[in-house]
């Protein structure tokens, strides 16, 4: 059974850091995402990473300033935030996709079937 255990939220500053982390246990696919949905938002896909290949992809709202990475050796994946302002606030969820992406293509939100719990960034002027 797969299991998404993800952690590194929590309030913050404008302009400040934090590194989210999402281990994957039991999980053998290759593509994982995060995810964030503010209150009286629609969920977004904030970015996505190719666990094998390391192709990443990301929303316009964070280009630049978010950076998704993984340790494939610890099945775990990070999202680098910096620069973090008032509209990045939310709960954050890792996803993945189960069974196989092939490298250079961008998974579809459907595709994405493990969640995380989810935590929640807050980030304050």
């Amino acid at each position: 059974q797969v299991s998404l255990l993800e952690s590194g939220g929590g309030p913050v500053r404008t302009g400040e850091s934090l590194r989210l982390s999402c281990r994957a246990l039991e999980y053998s696919g290759n593509y994982m995402g995060w995810f964030r949905q503010a209150p009286g938002k629609e969920r977004e896909e904030v970015a996505a990473i190719n666990t094998v290949s390391g192709d990443t992809y990301y929303a316009d709202s964070v280009q630049g300033r978010f950076t998704a990475s993984r340790d494939s050796s610890q099945n775990t994946v990070y999202l680098q935030m910096d620069n973090l302002k008032v509209e990045d606030t939310g709960m954050y969820r890792c996803a993945a996709v189960p069974g196989w992406v092939a490298p250079g293509r961008k998974a579809r939100v459907t595709e994405f079937g493990y969640w995380a719990q989810g935590t929640q960034v807050t980030v304050s002027s």
